[in-house]
């Protein structure tokens, strides 16, 4: 009986962690570049009442052993790198990277990770976040530029008011081998770990990099509907494992009440 609440209560703190993960999910629905998280769970280890292969009275060998089993466990939970919907915002520095590739920014000196291209000019004339975190390499827009072309293999071409053309420089790329091992740090920004491998740099449209389409914002990767059913599976597996712990309990009372 002690087994049985131990189980129920293990799967009632994994089904709370999965609503935590599938409700930060929603809430980011309409975040540009975000990529939904999903948890990853084990059972945890069996007590055994017989073992398989074990001989019987009769010195014949028992086909299938008796195990139970004593709940589940969480062990990760995993940013799902899916490609967003795109959105066209016909804004000269909205980026979007289709395929695979992450841009890079810079944080107090570190460097960090993002999908999200929603891009800006500084005072100085700096292409940065909304946060104001450079775009590395850096690129700076001089003044009386009165449109930016921005091709699919990331170079930056400044139209002048005279008409005159001036190259600015080339926007790069950046992958691992792992991307779901890179850390999630909050405001669309991703930080390499040891896990997520070496970072490697290439040119949009290379080496099994993405393109980049000028004017799009890539949305969040998440989906509404299949996010709800997975909110109405966890709260029925919820409720399951609570009326476990009930029956469980309605069992001991019955017990202690035994009169002889």
């Amino acid at each position: 009986m002690i087994r049985s609440l131990w189980s129920a209560a293990t799967g009632m703190q994994a089904q709370q962690l999965k609503l935590d993960v599938i409700a930060n999910n929603l809430a980011n629905v309409n975040t540009a570049g975000f990529k939904k998280s999903r948890p990853d769970f084990q059972d945890l280890m069996y007590q055994k009442l017989k073992l398989a292969g074990a001989l019987n009275g009769e010195g014949s060998q028992v086909p299938v052993g008796m195990e139970i089993g004593l709940g589940v466990r969480p062990v990760s939970v995993e940013k799902i790198f899916t490609q967003g919907e795109y959105e066209q915002t016909n804004n000269e520095l909205d980026l979007a990277i289709e395929g695979r590739g992450f841009f890079k920014v810079i944080v107090n000196g570190e460097e960090f990770y993002t999908r999200a291209g929603q891009f800006k000019i500084d005072r100085d004339g700096y292409i940065v976040t909304p946060d104001g975190y450079k775009l590395q390499p850096e690129i700076t827009v001089p003044q009386g530029t009165v449109r930016l072309e921005i091709t699919q293999d990331g170079q930056v071409t400044a139209v002048m008011g005279d008409g005159t053309t001036q190259n600015l420089g080339q926007i790069l790329l950046y992958d691992f081998p792992n991307p779901a091992g890179l850390y999630a740090m909050g405001r669309n920004l991703l930080q390499a770990t040891d896990a997520a491998g070496d970072v490697i740099e290439g040119t949009p449209g290379s080496e099994g990099f993405g393109t980049i389409a000028q004017g799009y914002l890539e949305m969040s990767n998440v989906d509404v509907v299949e996010e709800m059913v997975q909110m109405i599976v966890t709260q029925r597996a919820y409720e399951a494992n609570s009326k476990t712990i009930q029956t469980a309990d309605s069992l001991l009372e019955m017990a202690n009440n035994v009169k002889r």
